[in-house]
């Protein structure tokens, strides 16, 4: 059975948000790849080398593990028609810089491809306040410092939200597209409980354009190939706690499934 909602299910956050996690990454990747091959290569839970130049110019290498992250396949430029545009109108932010410069982002492969593309899909982990907040944020401040975009997806309503310097639109659910041209800026895109997940652009290597990526195409595969319409515990409470208002929409939504079911004929 479909979601019994037109965009993200509120009961998977407290449910089965670790299972969630690996199943929409894993088909983000799917979706994504027909998008950008054969130039680009789309790897999943790998580490990547971040090399950075200390400020006695010895050379230090850090370590992250994104979600996603896209490389240069080294097979040539691939042409693109015309620029992405995305579902949901986006407002420009700006981002809290790291104090140092930093240098660029590559991958230690064989073949020494270079990453062009992190994609993040935040854990309540990096979302709680403190040290999991905090690990993150040097984290994302290591990728502002390379030359590889950044693309950071907060599906959580729960928890602290990313840092901007300017306040976040209204939203319950936030997608943030940096490009690495201009790092010290976002694209803040914001929608509501109510709506379905917008199509956002996924910044590849210049002068190669952006492509759309439809984010409820991958959640509403995600959520068919899981079984989440039965795995889902639809009778317990929404954890955070909805508004009053979002309680009695979400409690009309899943009336209307039932009554549905029940008026099938046999």
């Amino acid at each position: 059975m479909p979601s019994p909602f037109p965009g993200l299910d509120p009961f998977l956050e407290s449910q089965l948000w670790d299972d969630f996690h690996s199943a929409f990454i894993n088909h983000f990747r799917e979706l994504l790849v027909p998008r950008v091959r054969p130039q680009y290569l789309v790897n999943v839970e790998r580490y990547v080398y971040l090399t950075q130049p200390d400020d006695d110019e010895d050379e230090v290498v850090k370590i992250i593990a994104p979600d996603v992250f896209v490389s240069d396949a080294g097979h040539g430029w691939r042409e693109y028609a015309g620029r992405a545009v995305a579902t949901v109108a986006p407002v420009r932010n700006r981002l809290p810089m790291p104090k140092r410069r930093r240098a660029y982002l590559t991958i230690r492969t064989k073949e020494f491809r270079e990453v062009v593309t992190v994609i993040e899909l935040l854990s309540p982990s990096n979302k709680a306040r403190g040290d999991g907040v905090a690990e993150y944020l040097g984290k994302r401040a290591n990728m502002q410092s390379s030359t590889a975009n950044l693309v950071e997806l907060d599906l959580l309503r729960g928890g602290q939200r990313l840092p901007t310097a300017n306040p976040l639109q209204p939203g319950d659910y936030f997608a943030f597209v940096s490009h690495a041209n201009a790092r010290s800026y976002v694209d803040v895109y914001g929608w509501s409980l109510r709506d379905p997940l917008p199509s956002i652009p996924i910044p590849l290597a210049e002068p190669d354009p952006d492509v759309l990526l439809d984010l409820q195409e991958v959640f509403t595969t995600t959520y068919d190939r899981a079984g989440y319409d039965y795995a889902l515990n639809y009778r317990a409470s929404v954890r955070p706690p909805l508004s009053a208002d979002d309680a009695a929409w979400v409690a009309e939504r899943l009336a209307s499934l039932t009554t549905n079911a029940e008026s099938k004929p046999e």
